[in-house]
């Protein structure tokens, strides 16, 4: 189960956006930054807008107003600069103020989400309560448009505090301690909810990439 539950985790992370190391870039730009280098504002917004864009969708799920969102983190962050203490790094600090103001956007809305021990759904079904081994299916299976358009559906279906840590944990690829000063959670609650995140993504997945198997041996 431990084998499959990284398999499944390595497949989302390259499917869906894959990760870079920003550190090193990340120190360069806040440097610049600080010394009031114009240019380093450009930079920053080259580097980190993908990024923040993609958690700012998957919390708030809509174009427009992630879009918003990342306008208004890139504002802050730039005004704050110099209040900014550096004991995480530039793209956390990002990620943190992007998360504050996705979760304030969240607070006009109530939106459609999906706990683990709640009936799922998918496009009006309720979901069996199985755990089909996909995961051991070919890689190739996983690249379809197809089958990434199901993947990211099903993050959207998470609850909010669960898809907010998947997002940052297994897509961003923020490391645990990361994730814990972005949600201002301990450690320890960040591994229950990412556990959590998993079992119910891989449910709310099972009914499509059953169907997929048993299709391909019909």
């Amino acid at each position: 189960m431990k084998t499959h539950f990284h398999l499944f985790t390595c497949l989302l992370v390259y499917l869906i956006i894959g990760f870079v190391d920003k550190n090193e870039l990340d120190h360069d730009i806040l440097n610049r930054l600080r010394a009031g280098d114009m240019t380093a504002c450009t930079d920053c917004i080259a580097l980190h807008s993908d990024s923040l864009y993609g958690l700012a969708l998957r919390l708030v799920n809509d174009e427009t107003e992630a879009e918003d969102v990342v306008q208004e983190t890139f504002l802050n962050a730039f005004k704050s600069i110099r209040n900014f203490d550096g004991r995480s790094s530039l793209g956390t600090w990002l990620f943190r103020i992007t998360y504050n103001n996705a979760l304030m956007r969240l607070r006009r809305h109530k939106p459609d989400t999906v706990e683990i021990d709640q009936p799922l759904y998918l496009e009006g079904e309720e979901l069996p309560r199985q755990l089909f081994d996909w995961c051991c299916l070919p890689e190739e299976d996983f690249m379809t448009s197809e089958a990434q358009t199901k993947i990211k559906m099903g993050i959207s279906q998470l609850s909010e505090p669960l898809r907010i840590v998947f997002t940052l944990r297994d897509v961003e690829g923020l490391s645990t301690a990361e994730v814990a000063e972005i949600l201002d959670l301990t450690e320890s609650a960040v591994k229950v909810r990412l556990h959590r995140a998993r079992l119910a993504l891989r449910e709310i997945l099972s009914g499509y990439f059953t169907e997929w198997a048993h299709g391909k041996m019909t």
